[in-house]
């Protein structure tokens, strides 16, 4: 079992360093426009339309695909839009509420330059995704290293996503759609991406072509 868990990372980090190579020879202007056509594809699914309460990244500097007009959007049409904070460098993340614009635009660069909010706004702490009272996400807009026609995704290697979502779901609140986002580039033939008994696989994974959908759904 440790050898295999031991083969299991090894593969991924080969992984990491193959895809991060390629993704920094894509120039911001190909980025800009692949993550304009995702934007629009989320955006026109039913099942974003039909959603209150949303989650989505808050997209780094460099080298994955810009949230930012994802964002936005989000917020302008008044769904409930929460955003990760690393809670901890072992592998602990939140989802906390944004709200609205002013709060986005306020927002402090917290690691590896993502923005990320404070636990309270103007005085009062925000709304954690895991309260007790929240009747639930009904999607989440994951980010990855890497992903295939599988729906497998390939992480940063930090864990916080597929930590999250399994505590989440431990909570008894309804499962989330799993969307993924991802550029073009970084869409695998067949089930290329190595993953593990703990990786959640994707519902869906929207690229600036077409979705993916699990056979699942």
């Amino acid at each position: 079992m440790a050898a295999t868990l031991t083969s299991l990372r090894a593969q991924k980090k080969a992984l990491r360093k193959v895809m991060s190579a390629k993704l920094q020879l894509l120039p911001a202007s190909a980025i800009e426009e692949q993550s304009r056509a995702v934007a629009a594809r989320v955006l026109s699914l039913p099942s974003f339309q039909r959603s209150r309460s949303v989650s989505c990244y808050l997209s780094m500097p460099s080298g994955e695909l810009d949230t930012s007009s994802l964002v936005s959007e989000i917020l302008a049409r008044g769904q409930n839009l929460f955003v990760p904070k690393i809670a901890s460098k072992e592998g602990h993340m939140e989802f906390l509420k944004l709200n609205g614009t002013e709060d986005l635009n306020s927002l402090p660069s917290g690691v590896w330059g993502i923005k990320e909010p404070e636990p309270q706004w103007q005085g009062s702490p925000r709304q954690n995704a895991m309260d007790p009272d929240f009747e639930g996400l009904d999607i989440i807009l994951l980010p990855g290293v890497a992903f295939d026609k599988s729906l497998s995704r390939l992480g940063h290697g930090k864990g916080y996503y597929d930590r999250f979502i399994t505590s989440y779901c431990s909570t008894g609140k309804p499962r989330p759609l799993l969307v993924a986002l991802a550029l073009r580039e970084q869409v695998l033939e067949g089930s290329a991406v190595p993953i593990g008994d703990h990786d959640w696989k994707m519902d869906l994974v929207v690229t600036a072509d077409e979705v993916l959908e699990s056979e699942r759904r």
